[in-house]
């Protein structure tokens, strides 16, 4: 067999190796930190649904690089998360079991047009426009759970030009990681290549041209990213 294009193969590189971690699919968590549903105005419930959104794999932005404003937005955001990479095929997984197809974790920020998301809302319509672009995935190297553990806890911190607006620690989690696993493969098969972010921690703000951010997360390689 022969195919009429080569499409564009984005990889993420990995710690410590020469190999990368080429990418299948983008899946995003939304809502799963309290204080963070509580700044985007939403109401306090027993039981917080599964918020799920997808960016295409161009999305990714590898460490150090330079990230454009859209001209159609003007409140461009930062959310930091920790992010999955899957390892292992699986669907309908348990949480006992999720864990086994974690390849590793790195450090991820979810960059998103807050003007087109709120209108999106206003009006009952999908987030694509506000969420799913390209260059909107800024993604550290990824660490190998062999030299981090599997993480549950652990300092998540961004700042911009030296100041810090997002901290919290991975144990206030709404969803843990093996919960976000379970619960996405009961829609979804996953596959080696997937990546997952896992949602952001309160203190989201607008970004401007010269703003550097620095992204970190105990144990795992740390983001820099430059907004033009």
């Amino acid at each position: 067999m022969s195919f009429i294009n080569t499409p564009p193969q984005i990889s993420i590189p990995i710690t410590g190796s020469a190999e990368t971690f080429p990418v299948h699919q983008i899946y995003c968590v939304g809502r799963n930190y309290q204080k963070h549903i509580s700044e985007m105005g939403y109401s306090q419930e027993k039981t917080v649904p599964f918020v799920l959104f997808l960016k295409p794999p161009d999305a990714v932005v590898q460490n150090g690089q330079t990230v454009c404003i859209p001209g159609f937005t003007n409140d461009f955001q930062h959310e930091v998360e920790l992010v999955i990479a899957i390892k292992k095929e699986g669907s309908k997984i348990s949480e006992k079991l999720a864990l086994e197809h974690v390849f590793g974790y790195s450090v991820g920020i979810d960059l998103t047009c807050r003007d087109l998301q709120n209108e999106a809302k206003n009006k009952g319509r999908p987030w694509t426009f506000a969420k799913s672009l390209q260059n909107s995935a800024p993604i550290s190297d990824i660490t190998p759970v062999e030299k981090c553990g599997y993480l549950q806890e652990g300092n998540i911190q961004l700042s911009v030009n030296g100041n810090i607006r997002q901290k919290n620690d991975l144990k206030n989690m709404i969803r843990p990681v093996q919960k976000i696993i379970s619960e996405l493969s009961q829609f979804y098969t996953l596959f080696p290549g997937d990546i997952i972010f896992t949602g952001t921690p309160d203190g989201v703000g607008k970004l401007e041209k010269g703003d550097r951010i620095f992204a970190e997360i105990d144990g795992l390689e740390p983001l820099t990213i430059t907004i033009n």
